[in-house]
Parts: structure tokens; sequence; C-alpha cells
């Protein structure tokens, strides 16, 4: 708390009035420049007085908005809210997500569909990734449950909706490097390195959070990307709906024979699905990334098996429609869980990412719903213009863009992993009748391929072809 208000403490009322009035003309003299990138003698005076009250601002400890968290969802919030044009600090306290605790690298990808794809083009990351990552045309659902109700196998094609591809398979960690580093380099983003956050203190006005250093910070909004046990969330009292599958899956790259053509393929089984997505060619063939959905026990057990005996054990479940399988990569796992917070946002505090919502990897949801809050809530902020970002009309306004895609998201994607579990005739039956309907229907496959790549309603202004900031 001592380093908020450093150095301005003896000023009367009326200097203290003009003085606010006076910072807050050159705070968004400081965005519009950001934002416009003018050049002449007296933008650029502007623009380093303003620069100069913010660096003030920031060694005071005060600052309008601060995205707590430094993985892909809290990052891609910081650029987003930037790239229209609002200054942001990021508290970057270190990796969020199950492998961090371990110290572990991440060995998963993500599918990041049309819309995010867009979104990291108009942020300005998606051309350092993009030579890593892997285009996907089409997804196949195969339903590998047995049983006499077997359902036929569906299809679904990008060039049903005259588009070249759903979008791509991106590697996690170098999509985070990028994100850092864009973030880094970009003039309306400040980061400060922490090892931690401790209280947060909401007031009507404000959000305080002292970090390990000893530093407290003042922001107006604060956006909580601090991960599924999100201490943020918590202050803010917004409480959480939690459940769990006893499902594990494990992770991993792998080789293979034959070309993957650009398809995605959902074996949809008992235990879980197990996925296959293409990932770019190495210098010995195709490979693909896997996720295989298993009991904890089988996981367990398929973990303790050595690379030979895995992939046969793998070539067993995926047979022969990519070939002999030559090659694996190191393995991890995670637990299959569900979260969905009660309300996204609450006094001065928005959640963003898996502080919100997690989901399991089924349907490629998990990343991409991350990017539309991104989207989303950059859209409310500068709907306000230069006013208060904190707002509570701001917080109401991200609460309803986000409520209808979260919601149906949840159901969703739970039904159908449920589904898969239950052996109950009636569920199955259903199941069954809906991928008969899908496989003969174009019309069918159309409307579910919209529904999965895009939320209800108007995609947001940087998920949309050639945005500028605004």
């Amino acid at each position: 708390m001592d380093a908020i208000g450093a150095g301005i403490g003896s000023e009367s009322p009326l200097a203290a009035s003009f003085r606010q009035k006076f910072e807050k003309f050159y705070t968004q003299a400081a965005s519009f420049f950001i934002e416009h990138g003018l050049t002449g003698a007296l933008h650029r005076h502007l623009a380093d007085t303003a620069t100069a009250l913010l660096t003030r601002r920031m060694a005071q400890g005060v600052v309008d908005i601060c995205v707590t968290g430094a993985g892909a969802a809290g990052l891609a919030a910081a650029l987003a809210i930037a790239t229209r044009g609002r200054p942001v600090t990021v508290l970057a306290q270190g990796r969020q997500g199950p492998t961090a605790a371990a110290g572990a690298t991440d060995t998963r990808t993500t599918a990041i569909l049309g819309g995010g794809i867009t979104f990291l083009e108009n942020i300005g990351v998606w051309a350092k990734i993009k030579s890593i990552s892997a285009p996907l045309a089409a997804i196949r659902i195969v339903d590998a449950r047995g049983g006499w109700l077997s359902a036929p196998e569906v299809l679904f094609r990008a060039e049903e909706l005259e588009q070249p591809v759903f979008g791509y398979n991106v590697p996690n960690e170098p999509l985070r490097a990028a994100l850092l580093a864009r973030a880094r380099a970009h003039p309306g983003i400040t980061i400060v390195e922490t090892r931690g956050g401790g209280d947060v203190t909401i007031a009507a006005d404000s959000v305080t959070l002292k970090i390990a250093e000893n530093t407290a910070y003042s922001t107006r909004l604060l956006i909580a990307a601090d991960g599924r046990a999100s201490p943020a969330r918590a202050a803010a009292g917004v409480t959480t709906r939690t459940w769990n599958y006893r499902q594990v899956a494990i992770a991993a790259s792998f080789g293979h024979r034959l070309p993957h053509g650009d398809v995605s393929t959902e074996l949809h089984r008992r235990a879980g699905p197990l996925t296959t997505v293409p990932l770019p060619d190495d210098a010995d063939g195709p490979r693909s990334s896997l996720v295989w959905i298993e009991t904890p026990e089988q996981a367990a057990r398929l973990m303790t098996l050595d690379d030979t005996a895995f992939l046969a054990e793998l070539q067993g479940h995926v047979g022969g429609f990519l070939g002999p399988l030559r090659s694996i990569g190191r393995r991890g796992t995670f637990p299959i869980s569900g979260l969905m917070a009660t309300s996204v946002a609450k006094g001065r505090v928005v959640l963003v990412g898996e502080a919100a919502h997690i989901v399991p990897p089924i349907g490629a949801q998990g990343l991409n719903l991350g990017f539309r809050d991104a989207a989303a809530l950059a859209d409310c902020i500068a709907d306000a213009g230069a006013g208060d970002p904190g707002d509570a009309a701001v917080l109401a306004a991200y609460a309803r863009a986000r409520a209808a895609d979260l919601v149906s998201r949840e159901i969703g994607i739970d039904l159908l992993n449920r589904s898969l579990m239950l052996d109950f005739l009636p569920v199955q039956a259903l199941r069954g009748l809906g991928m008969h309907a899908l496989s003969n229907s174009r019309t069918l496959r159309r409307t579910a391929m919209r529904l999965g790549l895009d939320a209800p309603g108007q995609r947001p202004h940087l998920m949309q072809p050639l945005a500028k900031a605004r």
C-alpha cells in the first residue's frame, strides 16, 4: 500500500483535483496517439508527456486496467484491449495451468478455430506461429463404442461452409511465447514480473492488489486471468460450480506413415474420446497430436508403458487410417474436469479464461472461449470510450456478451461427454439417431459446424477480418 500515492499525500484538495484532471487528459492523449500513430512535433510532445505521466502513475502503483496472470488468456486480453487503444498493465505471476505446477513443458496443442485465427491476426501474433501450425480442413467423428447401436461416421468439411479450413492446430508453448513477445513489444502494455500475488482488496472505485515484492497496485478494472484457483475471483466473491468425470487425458504428438490429409479424427469411445489432430510434417514424415481420454486407472497403466508398447496400444485403437505408427513424443497427463463461474463480472473484477470456465477438451472449445472472452471484453471497454473501464455498465455489458456462449458450451460439451459413458439404451438410441441425421443432411451439418465455430450473435470486433483499432 505504501507504493500507492507516493509523493502526492501533501497536496491540497484543489491541487489534487487539478492534477487528476490534468493527468486524465494526458492519459487519454497517450491512448489516442498509441492508437493512431500520429508523429507531428506537437503530437510527440504530448505523447512524451503522457508517457511520463503514465510512468509516474505506474511508479505510484496506479493503473487504469490491470491483468493478473500471464497465461494465454490473460495475454490475449491485454493485447485485445491495447489494440483497441487502452493502456494495460499485466502482472506476470508465472505460468498458469496443470503442467506449470510440476515445472513441465506443456505437451498439448490447441485447435484454434476461424474467429480465433482472425483474432490472432488482428493482435499481431498469427504470423509468428502459422508456420508451425497445421490446417484443419475436416473433422471426422467415428463411433467406436461398439455394440449393435453403432452410429455412422460423420465427416464435417470446411468446404461445405465455403471456407478452406476450420482453423489450425497450434502448439501451446509457442503460442504463449508469441503472445508474450507481442505483449512485451506493444507500446500500450506494461508487464510487471512478480513472484506472486497476495491480498486483493475491492473498493467502490478501485481494486488494490499486493504482490510478493511488497508493492501494491491500484486499478479501476482488474482482469482475473489467474487460473482455475483464481484468488482474484475469490476476492470478488464469485462462486463456482465444479464437476469431475473420473477421466484423465494423455497428450502427446506422434508420427505415422500415411498423410493425415488435414483431417482431425475423433473416436468416440466409452471411456471418452480419442482424438488425433494434424501437425506439420517433420523430416521423417506426417505427424499428429493426440488427446486420449481414459479412466484414471487405464491412463496410469498406459503411462507406465515404454514407447513401443504405447504405440502398439494406440495402433490398436486408431487402426490403419494413419498407417503404421512410427514414433511417439513425450507424454503428459491432465485430469478432465469442469468449472463455471456463477458470474464473469463483479465489483470491478472481470474473469477470463480458466478463471471463468473450464470445459473438457471436446470440440476444441477451451482456449477458443478464452479468446472470445478477450475480444468481447475489449469491445465493452472500447464502447465506454475514455470513461471508467470498471464502471458497472461495462461489467454488465461483458456479462451479457458472454452469457449465451458459455452456457451453451457448458451444456453441449457436458452432455456429449456423459452420453459416451452411459450404456442407457434410450440415450444411445438418441445419439445414434443424431449421428445418422448429421451423416445424411448437409443442412444439419452446416448448422452444427456454424454452432461449433462461433458464439451466438455477431463476432466481436477483433474477430472480424481486417479489424482495426477504433
